[in-house]
């Protein structure tokens, strides 16, 4: 059927129309396919902070440093809890297991160390924090230690240890005090005084560490130990001349020279809440700390 179309006067056939919307439409499609494509831009996802109110953007951002290694029944209590308890408190923060992956002794200062070179430059402020000691007080605050590193686990609160100075446990202190001081001695592999070490550095910078006030609660209800000491036994042995070298100031080793690979980040969730999971490989100078791998004592041959 022969159909014709009045366009602006002129009278065109409905074959020679579709001819002219063809080749418009070929036109345009190739007109289109010559502009440069460019990418929709979006956001890069920003660090799982836990943030309640527009309020909380203003305050200072806290990594909760865990040095860690085979703790996970721990670690499934301390994360739903810290959320739960630093959330009331309206404070921005992340949790970083630094999860230590390699055959030497236990190193809980270096693990730290290496937290805080992956953190600093995003976080103002950290806390050093044992997995096993939970807040049970909401009068104990994580905010920003603006003056002086503050000592959140304090000997008249702590479960077992009560010498007056104690810092281990949960310490808060800003990043200009901890670079300030260094970090934390590199020398102390398996359990202990690590934290005693890094007291008399802060005492040498003339930072004097604080202590929570009027908490009402003593050493029996502020905080929960959920360490087993049955089932995980401290690392506390002393091989060739560590007992020596350990009990004095460490002025060689820190934040500047802590020797490790990062083998492995990993986003994590616990109960459907965030962590980061820095796999961490500690390397070990044998001539200045052999005792990074104590040999094992030898059996006891029983005598008839």
């Amino acid at each position: 059927m022969y159909v014709s179309v009045n366009v602006m006067g002129y009278r065109i056939s409905s074959s020679k129309c579709l001819a002219m919307c063809l080749v418009l439409t070929f036109i345009m499609g190739c007109y289109l396919a010559s502009l440069p494509i460019q990418e929709e831009k979006r956001a890069l996802p920003s660090p799982t902070r836990y943030r309640l109110s527009v309020a909380n953007l203003k305050k200072k951002n806290l990594a909760v440093l865990v040095p860690f290694r085979d703790r996970f029944e721990e670690l499934l209590e301390f994360v739903p809890h810290m959320y739960h308890f630093l959330g009331k408190q309206n404070i921005p923060f992340h949790i970083f297991v630094i999860q230590q992956s390699d055959s030497n002794r236990f190193n809980r200062a270096s693990l730290i160390n290496v937290g805080f070179l992956h953190t600093k430059d995003e976080y103002e402020y950290i806390a050093m924090h044992d997995v096993d000691l939970l807040p049970m007080n909401d009068n104990l605050k994580y905010e920003y230690p603006s003056t002086n590193p503050l000592h959140i686990s304090s000997p008249k609160t702590h479960p077992k240890y009560h010498y007056e100075t104690f810092i281990g446990g949960i310490l808060l202190i800003k990043r200009e005090h901890y670079e300030l001081v260094d970090g934390m001695s590199n020398n102390y592999w398996g359990w202990g005084l690590e934290d005693d070490e890094f007291h008399v550095r802060l005492k040498d910078a003339g930072l004097a560490v604080k202590r929570p006030e009027n908490i009402s609660t003593g050493i029996e209800n502020t905080f929960r130990h959920i360490h087993d000491k049955t089932y995980r036994k401290r690392d506390m042995r002393k091989c060739y001349n560590q007992r020596e070298v350990t009990r004095r100031r460490d002025r060689r080793t820190g934040l500047h020279n802590v020797a490790y690979n990062m083998k492995s980040i990993h986003q994590v969730k616990i109960d459907d809440l965030p962590i980061t999971v820095l796999n961490v490989e500690l390397l070990c100078d044998k001539s200045t700390t052999p005792w990074c791998q104590c040999p094992e004592p030898s059996a006891v041959k029983k005598t008839k």
